[in-house]
């Protein structure tokens, strides 16, 4: 298959999660990812979430498709090194503390001296301008900033953290999108775009605040502070966890209008779903914990088979809370390869079969197959010094 960003050459110069997974998406469909690692040690992530081995599966995951070069930006010739192969590059990919790269003279100016159709796109947890823009921070700190913190967690408790890096996995997903438009942009313009239109800031708090849907515009127009509410929607009703007689549980999303009635007649309760003040989702709101306990009390008398095969039958939105081990098993991630197989270094003897999560969005009705997953520290050095910027083997440091 010719892949969407097949010629598109790509210098990454992140650590972490966030600019890594804006050049894992690029890299994911045919952008030639050129990944910057430190000397020794290379990208932290590299030991995060490590149980044996060397190298970590969520380096692997977020630096898959990429090739991996050893280059000491403490130095003189590893900065130019980054200069010189900025020049045969179309997007510069970073997500240092504002002021970094101007601290090592690889400015967005410097860098783009040699090459002025670059895209300079740069991720930080505040933005590059402001009067906050200056402080360091990880998602944690932007999650909170942007108004999704408050909001996770059951109401009489502290708010919680979800179980992924979601602020960094946006701000990635936004980097990538100001990447392609940028690659757009440039390839219709008929002027060469200006620094200002090639530079794409992604600030993490900025990229929570954009998810967090009305929550703004509700307490302007309205005064009205959205506060967590557990397992439930603010707002939307019924529409939560449920749990089975086995132990394991659901999620039911029967808050639709036209769903309520015949959701009611499946749990045995056409008395709700015939009653006047739960026929909008208003009502059903301020009935929520009736209704989730008429809910709760049929889930718990059967298992979570027979729940969901009797709501599927009643066309009535629902599904399993799936684990690790229930997603490596399911059909419908199979069929469209979502979990694709690999032998990986696990530190044993011999390789793992290890699957991985397949490449979003698909095309042509299954994912589109991963080409390597995440490289070893410095395996493309020489090749990439050697074959961009003709260096020999005496020219290059260790």
């Amino acid at each position: 298959m010719s892949l969407p960003l097949s010629g598109v050459r790509v210098l990454e110069l992140g650590n972490y999660i966030a600019a890594p997974t804006a050049a894992r998406m690029l890299a994911d469909f045919g952008a030639e990812v050129i990944k910057v690692e430190r000397p020794g040690t290379g990208d932290e992530l590299r030991n995060w979430r490590l149980y044996s081995g060397t190298t970590s599966m969520l380096y692997r995951t977020i630096n898959r498709n990429k090739k991996s070069i050893v280059l000491d930006l403490r130095t003189e010739q590893g900065r130019q090194d980054v200069i010189d192969l900025a020049a045969h590059c179309d997007i510069v990919l970073e997500n240092f503390r504002p002021g970094t790269l101007e601290k090592w003279g690889l400015s967005p100016e410097v860098l783009s001296a040699n090459n002025p159709d670059l895209i300079i796109t740069r991720i930080s947890a505040f933005g590059q301008t402001g009067p906050m823009s200056q402080r360091p921070g990880f998602a944690a700190v932007a999650e909170s900033y942007g108004g999704f913190r408050n909001l996770v967690g059951d109401p009489d408790r502290p708010p919680v953290r979800v179980g992924v890096s979601i602020g960094d996995s946006i701000a990635g997903l936004y980097a990538a999108f100001g990447c392609v438009m940028a690659l757009f942009q440039r390839q219709t313009s008929k002027a060469t775009l200006s620094l200002e239109q090639r530079s794409i800031d992604v600030a993490l708090n900025e990229s929570i605040l954009s998810m967090m849907e009305s929550l703004i515009p509700d307490y302007l127009a309205y005064g009205v502070e959205r506060m967590r509410t557990g397992g439930r929607m603010e707002g939307i009703a019924p529409s939560n966890a449920y749990l089975c007689n086995d132990g394991h549980s659901v999620v039911i999303a029967g808050n639709g209008d036209a769903i309520f009635q015949r959701y009611m007649d499946t749990i045995e309760r056409p008395d709700l779903g015939a009653d006047p003040e739960l026929a909008s989702n208003a009502g059903r709101w301020n009935r929520r914990d009736e209704l989730d306990a008429a809910i709760s009390a049929w889930t718990g008398m059967r298992s979570r088979e027979e729940v969901l095969k009797v709501l599927d039958a009643a066309g009535v939105p629902s599904g399993p809370i799936y684990t690790a081990a229930d997603i490596a098993a399911d059909e419908q991630y199979a069929s469209r390869d979502m979990i694709q197989h690999f032998p990986v270094d696990t530190g044993g003897d011999e390789p793992a079969d290890v699957g991985f999560v397949g490449i979003v969005p698909v095309i042509g009705g299954k994912s589109i197959p991963i080409r390597s997953v995440g490289p070893d520290l410095g395996e493309h050095t020489a090749e990439v010094l050697k074959d961009l910027l003709g260096r020999t083997d005496e020219e290059m440091v260790p």
